[in-house]
């Protein structure tokens, strides 16, 4: 039986930063917009927040019964250390997927019925990340749907929970939040390229090259910079997030200097405080 800590541990919470940074942002351009409802603020933070915990222990459970995380580098995975049996990990999944289902549920009861097929879509996209005969994180669309759903989807639908409707801002913010989220997402393959290369995970890091997806990682650590200023004409309050940009130097003098294998992996808590910071001061920006 594994310890909560090791429960703890394969949530990988030094991931999550990119499933409340959304709802955070989101959140601000409602503000700013006179339409903030905190309750459902804090439900749409709920929804993200299991949600990705459920895609963390769905993807442990997929990769390990493929026998693809034996080899590890990085954090403790529940079924590939085998201190947790598959089927516990699937369960967990699977019960975070119902929590948010539920919660969910709710959102659109109080604003509109289309979101539900927005929830079945991203759960359907959690699971079949790693899960099915096919997972397209096997693909190198990882990224895509990283940006799609931690960026577009969720800072997008957390201001339509609360304003109902879609300004501008939501769509321009969620590009930014998107980015980072993926930059999480690039670090974690770059690392794991040598493994997922032998593995036959054909990820985006392993197509790109080791190269490549360094200067990747920079890249979706910098933008989002260059959207604050574009922000910054209507939104002179948004430069704030400029603050954040020094804690965007450690993680990426790591990655272009050539760091690796477990030498990586500070760089994923890194971008985590990077996300935060940027998240919130942007949030405020956009609210004021």
């Amino acid at each position: 039986m594994a310890t909560l800590n090791q429960w703890v541990a394969g949530s990988r919470p030094r991931t999550l930063p990119a499933s409340l940074v959304p709802v955070v942002v989101g959140t601000g351009v409602a503000i700013g917009v006179d339409h903030a409802i905190w309750w459902r603020a804090l439900l749409a933070a709920f929804v993200a927040l299991v949600l990705q915990i459920g895609v963390n222990y769905s993807n442990d459970y997929s990769d390990g019964i493929r026998g693809t995380d034996e080899d590890r580098v990085g954090p403790l995975r529940l079924v590939g250390s085998k201190v947790a049996p598959p089927k516990q990990v699937l369960a967990a999944a699977l019960g975070c997927f119902l929590a948010a289902a539920v919660a969910g549920l709710v959102l659109a009861a109080v604003t509109t019925w289309w979101l539900l097929l927005v929830g079945a879509v991203a759960i359907l996209a959690a699971w079949f990340y790693t899960g099915g005969k096919t997972p397209y994180g096997y693909r190198a669309l990882g990224e895509v749907s990283v940006f799609v759903f931690f960026g577009l989807v969720a800072v997008v639908g957390t201001v339509y929970v609360q304003a109902e409707e879609l300004p501008w801002e939501g769509w321009a913010a969620a590009v930014p939040v998107g980015l980072l989220a993926c930059a999480l997402l690039v670090a974690n393959n770059l690392r794991d390229i040598p493994t997922d290369r032998e593995s036959g995970k054909r990820t985006l890091a392993v197509l790109l090259g080791d190269r490549r997806t360094r200067i990747l990682y920079a890249a979706c650590a910098a933008l989002p910079f260059m959207f604050v200023l574009a922000l910054a004409a209507p939104h002179p309050w948004a430069l704030i997030a400029l603050l954040a940009a020094p804690l965007s130097i450690p993680p990426t003098q790591k990655v272009l200097g050539g760091a690796s294998g477990p030498a990586l992996i500070p760089v994923l808590g890194e971008t985590g405080r990077l996300q935060i910071a940027y998240g919130v001061l942007l949030a405020i920006g956009l609210a004021l």
